[in-house]
């Protein structure tokens, strides 16, 4: 077998994942696959290139070189791609838009907002419920943007080599029943929803040790957590089961009323993110101006909440330019 540069990319996802299960994942491969791939090109060099155990795949001397050269050649050949494409007269990536996100409910006002600037941008996107995939999937080139979230104070998301540019702050809300007694308050203490069972969306992110914490600051250790998608947790919640929590961009559902949390005991931060070395980064400010302007159109559905953002200017919209 002749080593092509494919090869060199999935040494090189191996790597940077730290695990064979989670690069067949990146790279859209069963890992049976992945593994059959990884054992030939490890025959074509001669030896192993990572020693595998209970903490993940880590490169051994041999694989240390092969990824210090792949560091060298990969970006090498992109930059052959690039130079080629514009003396082609092609606008390299600049009209393609790969966006990953978590959550999907500022993607359809994107997607919207960048097709109608650009009516031959190539837009595709693309959902998970892991924040670190999709960071996973910007930094190895497969995607340009991602749009995830995280709570508690501003920062970096994770250790991915990204920029990150804040879209929106927001003060996490809790679904009712209609028909709950607590449904007709402006505001509701956490404290009161003790006794409670709830639901909220799968992922990797800190949210559920954030809430958690919140609930041992108001006296109580929650009850029943319920783990589904949107769908799934309206229906429990329409149906009496459980108390969901979301952000303020969740579209509104008949027989279910979105209340805040008095104090906003659970933040979250909605943040764009991009690799700085990529075309995307050129584009980075339009993407992020555009993924505010969907944020803003979201929470308009809701004036309940925007009237809490008047009380609150702390939150809200992220306008700050990217520097």
């Amino acid at each position: 077998m002749n080593l092509e540069l494919r090869h060199l990319r999935v040494v090189c996802a191996i790597a940077d994942t730290g695990s064979v299960t989670k690069a067949a994942s990146l790279l859209g491969l069963a890992q049976p696959a992945l593994t059959a791939q990884l054992q030939r090109i490890e025959r074509t060099l001669g030896g192993p290139l990572f020693q595998r155990d209970r903490r993940g795949a880590r490169a051994t001397p041999l694989g240390e070189l092969v990824l210090a050269r792949a560091k060298v050649l990969l970006p090498a050949m992109k930059g052959l791609q690039d130079e080629a494409a514009r003396l082609a007269g092609v606008t390299g990536g600049a009209g393609r838009y790969r966006i990953g996100a978590v959550s999907g409910a500022l993607i359809g006002g994107l997607v919207h907002r960048l097709s109608t600037d650009i009516p031959n941008a190539q837009i595709s996107t693309t959902p998970s419920w892991s924040a670190e995939e999709l960071a996973q999937q910007v930094l190895v080139g497969k995607l340009d943007f991602t749009i995830v979230g995280a709570c508690g104070h501003p920062g970096p998301i994770g250790d991915f080599g990204l920029s990150w540019r804040q879209i929106a702050l927001d003060a996490v809300q809790v679904l009712l029943p209609a028909r709950h007694p607590l449904a007709h308050r402006d505001e509701i203490e956490l404290a009161e929803l003790a006794n409670s069972h709830w639901v909220m969306a799968p992922g990797d992110g800190c949210f559920a040790d954030c809430f958690a914490a919140a609930a041992t600051r108001a006296g109580f250790t929650p009850q029943r957590i319920y783990e589904a998608d949107v769908n799934a947790g309206f229906d429990l919640v329409e149906a009496g089961e459980a108390i969901g929590l979301c952000r303020p961009t969740t579209r509104p559902v008949p027989g279910v009323v979105m209340k805040p949390l008095s104090g906003a005991p659970l933040r979250w931060r909605q943040m764009l993110g991009w690799h700085p070395q990529s075309d995307a980064a050129e584009m980075a400010e339009h993407v992020h101006q555009y993924a505010v302007e969907a944020y803003q159109e979201s929470i308009a559905r809701h004036p309940y909440y925007l009237r809490w953002l008047s009380r609150h200017p702390m939150f809200g919209p992220s306008t700050s330019t990217i520097g």
